[in-house]
This record gives structure tokens, C-alpha cells and sequence, in this order.
């Protein structure tokens, strides 16, 4: 087995134990298992790094242009937030109960995807707007992520006292960082967007061509850009804008992976008509 599937498949099985010790400790109450599963899932990371640093090595392209690749770089991401906001706000211990299975389910999945030769994008498509388009989005899926999982946060206190819900931040609080996640993930995948416009426009002569991945990512990003507007303007807070957030994931997670699998589009393997 190459290099770079050996270390896919250890983050994997690492994402996985991790996501099992999130789910076990929120049903056995039991803190030791999010500590337990947080350092798996940074056993996971480093992994991960190797796996998308030696594909980038050995082929000299972009880690994010296959659909298993542009997942995995999601992911990484995505564990990447959720790790540095671990590591730094360390009362909500449970917050992977959220982030950590959706990982593992859309990484394995990933894997089931890969391709041993890596794909270069076609010269006309090379633009310096795709490090932005890819970095935009990326970022603003991991911010989301952890966004849905502050809404579970949320759902859990409101419901349940003692034990592991008494260590959680008040609910006010597990609110507006919820709230400043989705503002940062809608700020990013408006970047996302907007470079997209751009980068569209130098390979085809126009900024929207009405592609379903444009049409779902403009639909996700004034899903979260709803939520702005209710919280900021109709005053909405606590358990609606909880729901919501998890909700909004389903949406976020189509557009992203499930569009460009499912339909010939110019961002399933970057095709497009000279």
C-alpha cells in the first residue's frame, strides 16, 4: 500500500474511534471519553497531513481536485478548526460528538472514491483564484461544522442538568459562539462564491453559468445568510437557531460533495468546454 493510503486509511480508522468516544461518552456521561476522543482525533490529523502533503509531493498537484481529494482537504480543514477550538476553549469537551462523526463518515466515504493517479487540472482552468475558492470554502464548512456542533450543545444543556451538561458554558454563551461561527462560515463562503465568479470568468468569459454546484452553493450560503438575518433582525436566539444550524448542515454537506458526485458539472474533476 502507497505512502499516502496508509496514512488516509490510519486518519480514518483514528476519525473513527475518536467519533465512537464522542457518541459513547455523551450516552455514558462520561468526560474521560471526550478527553479520549479529542486526542484521537489529533492522532488522526497528523496522519491526515502526511497523507495530503506526500499525494502533493510525489505529484506536484493541487491536493483538491478529485472529488476524494477536495473531501479529504475539507475534512483536514475542517479538524483543524475544531482541534485549535478544542485546545483553546476547553469547557465544551463534547462538541465532537458533532464534528468528529461527520468527519468520519464523509472521509471514509471519500476513500471509497480514490484513484491512484492524481489529476491535473487542465491548463485554461489554472488560475490563482482557485487557492482562494478551495481555502474559502473549506474554511467555511469547518466553521459551520463546529457551528452545528455548538447548536448540540445547546439542544443537550437546555434538556438535560448534572454531570458533564454542568461543565458546558451557559447557554447565552454556547448561543453566540454558534452565532459567530456561521457568521465567519457565511463570510468565507462568500469568498468561496465570489472567487468562483471570478475564476469562472477567466476560463469562461462570464461570472455565473447557472452550473447546480453555483446554484446549490448560492442556495447554502443565503441558507446561513437566513439565520444572520433572523437572529439579527427578527431577534432570534437559543433553541431555534440551534435546530436550525443542524439543519442547514444537511445543505451545506449537497452542495459541497453530493452535487458534484451526482451531476456532470464543470466542478466534477474541473471539465469544462473550450
Amino acid at each position: 500500500m502507497k505512502p499516502e493510503y496508509l496514512f488516509f486509511w490510519i486518519a480514518v480508522g483514528m476519525y473513527g474511534i475518536s467519533a465512537c468516544s464522542y457518541i459513547f461518552g455523551i450516552i455514558g456521561k462520561n468526560d474521560k471519553l471526550f478527553v479520549f476522543g479529542l486526542y484521537s482525533a489529533l492522532a488522526g490529523f497528523v496522519p491526515h497531513l502526511f497523507s495530503i502533503a506526500n499525494r502533493w509531493m510525489e505529484t506536484g498537484i493541487s491536493p483538491f481536485i478529485m472529488i476524494s481529494e477536495s473531501i479529504s482537504f475539507g475534512i483536514f480543514v475542517s479538524i483543524l478548526i475544531f482541534l485549535i477550538f478544542q485546545f483553546t476553549v476547553k469547557k465544551v469537551r463534547p462538541l465532537g460528538v458533532v464534528v468528529m462523526p461527520v468527519a468520519f463518515v464523509l472521509m471514509g466515504w471519500g476513500g471509497t472514491l480514490i484513484k491512484g493517479a492524481a489529476t491535473q487540472i487542465a491548463p485554461a482552468l489554472q488560475s490563482g483564484w482557485i487557492w482562494v475558492h478551495i481555502i474559502g470554502a473549506a474554511t467555511g464548512f469547518g466553521a459551520i461544522l463546529v457551528s452545528a456542533g455548538m447548536g448540540m450543545m445547546y439542544l443537550l444543556k437546555e434538556k438535560y442538568s448534572g454531570g458533564i451538561y454542568e461543565k458546558l458554558p451557559e447557554l447565552q454563551v454556547l448561543d453566540n459562539l454558534g452565532y459567530r461561527f456561521v457568521a465567519g462560515g457565511f463570510i468565507m463562503y462568500g469568498l468561496m462564491i465570489i472567487s468562483g465568479c471570478f475564476w469562472a470568468n477567466q476560463v469562461k468569459g462570464s461570472y455565473w453559468n447557472w452550473d447546480p454546484v453555483e446554484v446549490w452553493s448560492l442556495i447554502s450560503w443565503l441558507t446561513y445568510g437566513i439565520y444572520l438575518h433572523l437572529r439579527i433582525t427578527f431577534g432570534w436566539r437559543g433553541r431555534k437557531l440551534a435546530w436550525y444550524a443542524l439543519i442547514a448542515l444537511a445543505a451545506m454537506i449537497i452542495s459541497y460533495w453530493g452535487i458534484p458526485f451526482a451531476v456532470e458539472t464543470f466542478h466534477s474533476g474541473f471539465r469544462i468546454e473550450h
